[in-house]
């Protein structure tokens, strides 16, 4: 697989492994969930097209201590980030080709505009706050 999954015994190599300014892909999932079943060939699919990148596979209720109180309204829900910008958060069709074009959307910003977007609006200076995937691994 190319994507990371994150279990207990790997947190905190994921953690070291996403230290720098790479783009991260996370998706929250749950075991039970049979569209997040066949959603994980298409996040595989997607991490296999973006090598320079990485890709973390978070099972949300396995992890509850790391996601804690973040509000996954459906599944999947991506997370997408620079570094600590957290660019986007929230439910996504399981689609491929709309994975593709999100996260091309995310990197095709500058830093400068990334955090001119960060602040832009309530949701996303929660987004900052609560959703950076880092800073809740580090936490937990």
């Amino acid at each position: 697989m190319l994507s990371l999954t994150l279990d207990n015994d790997n947190r905190t190599a994921i953690a070291a492994a996403l230290a720098g300014d790479r783009w991260t892909v996370a998706c929250l999932c749950a075991g039970w969930c049979g569209t997040c079943t066949t959603y994980r060939a298409t996040f595989e699919q997607l991490a296999a097209r973006h090598p320079d990148k990485h890709f973390v596979w978070v099972d949300i209720e396995d992890q509850a201590d790391v996601v804690g109180e973040l509000d996954v309204e459906n599944f999947p829900t991506l997370l997408v980030q620079r570094g600590d910008t957290v660019a986007f958060f929230g439910t996504v069709l399981p689609d491929a080709s709309l994975a593709e074009r999100l996260l091309a959307a995310q990197v095709a910003h500058t830093g400068e505009e990334l955090e001119r977007l960060s602040a832009s609006s309530e949701e996303r200076r929660r987004w900052q706050r609560e959703c950076n995937l880092r800073a809740l691994l580090l936490a937990s």
